[in-house]
């Protein structure tokens, strides 16, 4: 049972948190200084750091300095929350996210990774570190929240990429709270003996490969277009001597691109539902020397752990121990119909770096094979695309071999060694595509089994844990988009992955219109309040766009009334995905519980604007007012009008936009991020845009010089080789000066 947790943490450092940095070494700093003279950093005119290094410890070390320069808190508080102490910084609140890390990421293990790692992968870490500190040595004007000296270690807390995706199955921080909360473990029944309510998440992504036999230059096109939080993934180019040369998106604080592109091949990676963490139901029981588990048919000890939270509260850090318990599956973290849940995952490993690195620097599709061939990425489904003409997907990667007879979507019986896994799944036996017949592939976060149309995988021929995930609007849209036979080139690709079809209103919106004109005759009162908004949805192409009213009609009333509809129970269908419910609800629903919700979409209208007519792009904003990790939006500070909607609805790129106390506007949160589309040949061809842009700093040109070209999907010329870099250079320099 896979369930990606996503922590998003705000940044609310109190006053006297602050600590001096540690005092350095004039060896160490010296040491520092010559390494910086190895390195080159060039700034394009957009902002975009270009790293050049003789070494590849060399370019890690610049592109952690340079990350730092465009924003030291994103890259400090993402390993706070890997170190578990984002309470010593948020306060009370994280406590309970805090004890989540610790029970499944602990720095003892990644200190043990480290000594044991090969001396190449430890040349990077030290490297890692000594960027940050030579930054933060430089900087002295930077105030950490809380790291005042980064260790090498600390990469291998966080080993995969994602933005704080943690595999938990389903368990969240409030189970651990309702079963440590008291300091010991709970013994009565608690909420979770209920389905658990699915919560929204904010990642996604949608990636698309195009192979050269649809394309108008023969050469093969890969669209990256990763939906996350908003600043999360800067953009960069990174490059050594020693074959690294390494163009995209890279998360805050972590050393190998993420999502990008080299001179040979590039990756772009989705969020998978491949089942990769299992939660078990354990036998427990109280003796007199501790606790005790059954595990077929004998009983074992359970394994106990003193755990430490620390937080601040009224401006002083507080301490709670946690005794956390442990079975041969992993940390009990909740309790079900009175059973323990123990939960096995794989959320760190020295492999999942190894494998991280390595495919940056994969040079063919063989190569780039060997990386994935190491099974310990968790958390993605690659799209792929390379010089030689390949394309490919592989829809996860660390799969578990399980027995087939159980339903590992839900808890299962710990006290057997049935439930055991039985080792990994090769890349062979897991859901893929090599070089489809119809020359394209796509995946937004949906199913496999309509990655490439007509040529995708056959869901019987595998496992149901191995792609559990459903169909969703965007992969609707992205099959009916790329089906339609054409020659693409780079702008071609990019108008595709901006297509404007809220797909899911094809379906809801008729429904809505059937409820009122069958329930609604012209005699009732309502009838006049409501005739004028539903003609504008009846005649409506289901386009999104600035200037749509029926946006803003449709895109309000489904948030209102998406709740029932995903609650609603499709017959036969028990995992449902999102698409089976809307056709069941739009089919099903009753006449009040699909007019009741555009009533009030109707009354907010006209309370807060005085009309109901308002164009999406009036109330739909993009602002970047501060450096801070969670802005504070204003309706008197100068913002962008935004046409896109949520990718929830079916458009393919995607912007999520939120209400906030006290204002009238509702402003963008996540969505596009960092979007590339790259053309592969003798010579790399690519444009880029980034969410408002490449700095933190909001004195920086660069904090927002990308907002309206944002807004409106213009992209800018990627400028990968030097010659071209040197051209548009508008700062050259070693770290430190």
């Amino acid at each position: 049972m896979k369930k990606t947790l996503l922590l998003l943490f705000i940044l609310s450092a109190a006053e006297g948190l602050f600590l001096p940095s540690f005092a350095q070494s004039s060896k160490e700093i010296n040491a520092w200084q010559k390494q910086a003279q190895n390195i080159t950093i060039i700034r394009d005119n957009f902002g975009v750091p270009h790293i050049y290094g003789k070494t590849d410890a060399d370019a890690v070390f610049g592109l952690l300095y340079a990350q730092c320069e465009d924003d030291f808190p994103r890259v400090e508080m993402n390993y706070i929350e890997k170190l578990g102490r984002l309470g010593e910084v948020n306060g009370e609140q994280d406590m309970y996210n805090d004890l989540l890390i610790k029970l499944l990421i602990t720095p003892e293990d990644a200190q043990a990774d480290y000594k044991k790692a090969p001396a190449w992968l430890k040349k990077l870490l030290n490297a890692y570190a000594d960027g940050i500190n030579y930054y933060l040595h430089t900087h002295p004007e930077t105030k950490p929240a809380l790291l005042t000296r980064f260790e090498p270690w600390y990469p291998l807390l966080w080993t995969d990429g994602s933005i704080g995706a943690i595999s938990t199955a389903d368990i969240r921080s409030r189970d651990l709270e309702a079963f440590y909360g008291n300091g010991q473990p709970s013994v009565g029944y608690h909420h979770d003996e209920s389905p658990i309510e699915k919560e929204e998440i904010l990642t996604g992504s949608n990636g698309f490969a195009f192979s050269p036999k649809i394309t108008e230059s023969g050469k093969s096109i890969l669209y990256i277009n990763p939906h996350v939080t908003f600043y999360f993934r800067p953009e960069v180019h990174v490059v050594s001597e020693e074959g690294l040369n390494a163009y995209g998106a890279v998360t805050w604080g972590q050393f190998f691109v993420y999502q990008g592109f080299n001179e040979k091949l590039g990756w772009m990676h989705t969020s998978s539902r491949t089942d990769v963490a299992d939660t078990y139901l354990e036998k427990v029981a109280r003796k007199a020397n501790g606790w005790v588990y059954t595990y077929d048919g004998k009983e074992r000890p359970v394994r106990e752990k003193d755990i430490t939270l620390t937080y601040t509260k009224n401006g002083q850090l507080q301490e709670k121990k946690v005794k956390a318990f442990y079975t041969h599956h992993g940390p009990v973290m909740a309790k079900r119909n009175g059973q323990w849940e123990s939960l096995r995952s794989n959320n760190r490993t020295m492999n999942m770096l190894i494998q991280s690195w390595q495919r940056t620097k994969a040079r063919s599709f063989a190569e780039y094979q060997k990386a994935m061939d190491i099974l310990e990425n968790t958390s993605n489904n690659t799209v792929y695309a390379d010089t030689e003409g390949n394309i490919a997907y592989w829809h996860g990667n660390f799969v578990p071999k399980r027995d087939p007879k159980y339903d590992w979507s839900q808890p299962v019986d710990g006290s057997t060694a049935a439930t055991e896994w039985q080792g990994m799944h090769p890349v062979a036996e897991t859901v893929h595509i090599y070089n489809p017949p119809n020359g394209w592939i796509q995946n937004c976060n949906s199913t496999p089994f309509t990655a490439a149309g007509k040529d995708s995988p056959k869901q019987a021929d595998y496992p149901a844990y191995m792609a559990p995930d459903g169909e969703n609007f965007r992969g609707i849209n992205a099959v009916r988009v790329l089906e339609v036979p054409r020659k693409y080139d780079l702008d071609a690709v990019i108008a595709a992955g901006y297509d404007t079809y809220l797909t899911s209103f094809e379906i809801l919106i008729p429904a809505l219109v059937r409820a009122f004109e069958k329930n609604i005759p012209y005699t009732d009162d309502r009838y006049a309040y409501w005739i004028g908004p539903m003609s504008v949805l009846k005649n409506w192409d289901y386009r999104s766009g600035e200037k749509s009213v029926a946006t803003t009609l449709a895109v309000k009333w489904g948030e209102k009334m998406s709740s029932a509809m995903y609650r609603a129970e499709v017959p036969g269908k028990p995992d449902a995905d999102q698409v089976e419910k809307a056709r069941y609800f739009a089919a099903n629903g009753t006449a009040d519980e699909l007019l009741k919700p555009f009533t009030e979409v109707l009354d907010e209208l006209n309370q807060k604007w005085g009309k109901w007519q308002m164009p999406w792009g009036e109330i739909n904003r993009f602002q970047r007012a501060s450096a801070a990790i969670d802005q504070n939006y204003r309706d008197d500070l100068p913002s962008l009008p935004v046409g896109f909607t949520s990718s929830a609805w079916g458009m393919l790129p995607s912007y999520t936009s939120r209400y906030f106390a006290g204002i009238k506007k509702r402003y963008g949160v996540n969505g596009n991020s960092f979007i590339c589309a790259v053309e592969f040949g003798d010579r790399i061809r690519a444009k880029s845009l980034l969410a408002g842009g490449q700095s933190g700093d909001p004195a920086s040109r660069h904090f927002f010089d990308q907002g309206e070209m944002y807004t409106q999907g213009k992209f800018k010329d990627v400028l990968f080789y030097r010659e071209d870099v040197e051209k548009h250079a508008e700062r050259t320099y070693k770290p430190g000066k």
